[in-house]
């Protein structure tokens, strides 16, 4: 189609030239033919490639949006599950700590690779084969539930389980061999069983989940900024990510329903499950959630399989280049023929990287800046993986209840805060030294607010042997006992963990160790009566026993109401300051460092903060457990019960102790900020030719030099 384009271009150009040559009464009439030419010159075939082009660049879009949504929704799953992966396979809070940073290792073995060799591969592939890694994770993080059997909680009532009858037990008994069988879980075995170990898949396919979601993010957006107006690359950004706010709220909403049910649903009779969804027993349907994490990451690959490798730009971008190219090359490359580049050599490829890497970390704004980020997500990251965790064992909630609340009420307010927030970035027209101070001042506000949560805490659980003495007496952590002169008749397992709550409002250990003679009933509705250690706290009611634990009182309940809003309001306020405070990372370093400070800001968030935060917050909470419950193996397992007290002064004192001296750093920030910028137009101020002078308000260099032969408004086109 090319020739017959030019030909014609030739003949109108001939015509015009014997049109201007001829009379000048005969101008205007000559005028329409040659327009009329000009009309069918131009027909609409490149309107249709045009068309083509939106229209693959639409599919790419939508597909990079449920991509976002499907990486986002599986690793909420996880967030979710912590809890429930903790008592399934009888693990630490440091080692559930050390699984979810995988996550992040996974990411970090091909971020290198990908960044480098991403932009010559074919983009579209590469981010389909990234969802099929992802599948494969979710599928091999669900494997263990397969071949594991059924899952067996530590208990004493070991008829309630195999037998359905609704006679009575005795579950304290002077006599040695009738309790021998309640001493059969905790006995069963000095070696540990092989599914001991399945958790190590669960690792590896966290590991494979964050090996998949590497490429999906650079390559998609460079994908849209290649081969979109670039009116039209905020817009599709912003969808990108709102759509992928989503996924959090979906994936915890999904997360509760899991929780709620049995993890064995389907294969067990839910009549003989003597546990309910609020025991610290409970293990719910934690694989169920996988299984649809890695059908949705199925899904979002299919589309990437037929897409180009490439689209072609619009027109009106393509122009703006041909121009810019050809300002350019006027007197820059008029004496010089086009050459094929040389090859670089390793080493000096590695020597510009360490020039642009020492530009980067010299910058004293972008080192600062990265050091308050360093802090602010360490915490950030050690919060949002034990906020479920902490609901619970605080406030007495389950884990269904737990994820519902914070995909209902946590994350939405967080969405509007960072749109709101780029909308009054943009309304106000903020320079880096206003976008400083109103992001700051927001995170501060929201730190402020969340040092009330010390003051909305709960009580310990009335525990008799543990929390508390058999009277109702408060007792020292290191004076504790569960034997007592009420239940010294029986013979009572001390490592197993069934609680029973008594009428008397104090939990028990178990229900012989509550001394109790008798029980009726079957599975949850199992009543013990005659329990002769609730006579000993002077309780002259009934001397019964429900299973379970006591529930938290009325005052709990009501604090918990506190928590969340002040909860929903601090993340509000958080998530206000949070577009600002990213802008200003791109503000503060030269823009052809900018690709590098971004990388090397994601590397450290990773490194120092994704992967070890987890696990010493993990590590700290487990120094908070009163009673830890056994393996199948006879070893310690999952910890049954906290002090209430001692986690939430660890939870919440850690987190303010890695935010409060951010603050300070950013006191710093700011006194660079405002030695570098001007007040009132965020100009940047001469600072001696260095080269890493920041970026003014428009993101545009100050001082740029002029295009040869090129006006400002080309110039500023082009740029």
């Amino acid at each position: 189609m090319t020739p017959v384009h030019s030909d014609q271009s030739v003949k109108n150009s001939t015509m015009t030239v014997e049109l201007e040559s001829s009379n000048v009464v005969n101008s205007n009439q000559e005028a329409k033919p040659v327009q009329l030419l000009d009309d069918e010159v131009n027909k609409n075939l490149p309107v249709k490639k045009e068309t083509a082009c939106c229209n693959g660049l639409k599919v790419f879009l939508a597909a990079l949006s449920f991509s976002y949504l499907s990486k986002a929704l599986s690793g909420t799953i996880m967030k979710s599950s912590i809890t429930q992966i903790e008592r399934r396979f009888d693990l630490t809070s440091s080692t559930v700590g050390f699984i979810d940073g995988s996550f992040e290792m996974g990411n970090l073995l091909v971020i290198a690779f990908v960044s480098y060799f991403g932009d010559k591969l074919h983009r579209p592939k590469v981010i389909a084969a990234g969802c099929f890694t992802m599948t494969l994770g979710c599928l091999l993080t669900a494997m263990p539930h397969f071949f594991m059997g059924y899952y067996k909680y530590e208990t004493t009532s070991h008829t309630v389980s195999s037998d359905n009858s609704t006679g009575s037990t005795t579950p304290c008994s002077p006599h040695q061999g009738v309790n021998e069988s309640s001493l059969e879980f905790s006995q069963s075995g000095c070696q540990k069983e092989p599914s001991s170990y399945m958790w190590i898949y669960i690792l590896l396919g966290n590991m494979l989940r964050g090996i998949g979601e590497t490429p999906i993010t650079p390559l998609g957006i460079s994908y849209l900024a290649d081969f979109a107006k670039e009116e039209d690359i905020p817009v599709y950004v912003g969808f990108v990510h709102t759509t992928a706010m989503m996924g959090p709220m979906f994936g915890f909403l999904l997360g509760s329903l899991c929780a709620k049910l049995y993890v064995d649903i389907g294969f067990v009779d839910l009549g003989s499950i003597t546990i309910t969804p609020q025991d610290s027993r409970w293990v719910g349907a934690w694989w169920l959630g996988f299984l649809i994490g890695g059908i949705a990451s199925f899904l979002a690959a299919l589309p990437f399989c037929f897409l180009p490798k490439s689209l072609k730009k619009p027109e009106e971008a393509k122009d703006v280049q041909d121009s810019c190219r050809l300002l350019e090359n006027t007197d820059v490359t008029r004496t010089a023929l086009p050459t094929k580049p040389m090859a670089r050599k390793w080493s000096v490829v590695l020597k510009d990287f360490y020039t642009s890497l020492k530009k980067v970390l010299s910058n004293r704004m972008y080192f600062t800046y990265l050091c308050y980020s360093l802090l602010q997500f360490s915490s950030f990251i050690g919060f949002i993986t034990y906020k479920p965790k902490y609901m619970e064992q605080q406030y007495g909630q389950s884990a269904s209840k737990s994820n519902f609340l914070i995909g209902l009420t946590t994350l939405p307010p967080v969405g509007i805060g960072i749109f709101l927030g780029g909308l009054i970035m943009k309304r106000y027209k903020m320079g880096i030294t206003e976008a400083t101070k109103f992001a700051f001042a927001m995170s501060f506000s929201a730190y402020a607010l969340s040092l009330l949560h010390f003051f909305v805490g709960c009580e310990n659980h009335v525990v008799a042997g543990i929390t508390v003495s058999y009277e109702g007496k408060p007792i020292p952590y290191h004076e504790n006992s569960v034997f007592s002169e009420c239940n010294s008749d029986c013979k009572c397992a001390s490592n197993v963990w069934d609680p029973v709550c008594g009428d008397d409002g104090i939990t028990y250990v178990s229900a012989c160790l509550a001394g109790c003679k008798t029980s009726v009933g079957h599975g949850k509705n199992m009543v013990f009566h005659n329990c002769s250690c609730l006579e000993a706290s002077s309780w002259t009611g009934n001397n019964s026993a429900t299973l379970g634990q006591c529930p938290k009182s009325e005052d709990c309940s009501r604090k918990f109401i506190y928590y969340t809003v002040i909860q929903v309001i601090g993340g509000f306020f958080y998530a206000l300051g949070g577009t600002p405070a990213y802008v200003i990372m791109f503000r503060c370093v030269h823009p052809e460092l900018k690709s590098l400070a971004v990388g090397l800001y994601t590397l450290i968030m990773r490194v120092l903060a994704g992967i070890p935060a987890p696990v010493y917050y993990g590590a700290l909470i487990d120094k908070t457990c009163l009673k830890w419950g056994s393996t199948s193996w006879g070893q310690r397992g999952a910890c049954r019960l906290y002090d209430s007290n001692a986690y939430r002064y660890v939870f919440l004192g850690l987190s303010a102790v890695l935010r409060g001296p951010s603050y300070l750093i950013v006191i710093v920030f700011y006194i660079l900020v405002k030695k570098h910028f001007q007040n009132k137009d965020s100009r940047p101020v001469e600072n001696g030719g260095r080269e890493d002078t920041p970026m003014s308000r428009d993101g545009n260099r100050e001082n740029k030099e002029h295009l040869p032969g090129s006006t400002d408004a080309e110039n500023e086109s082009c740029i």
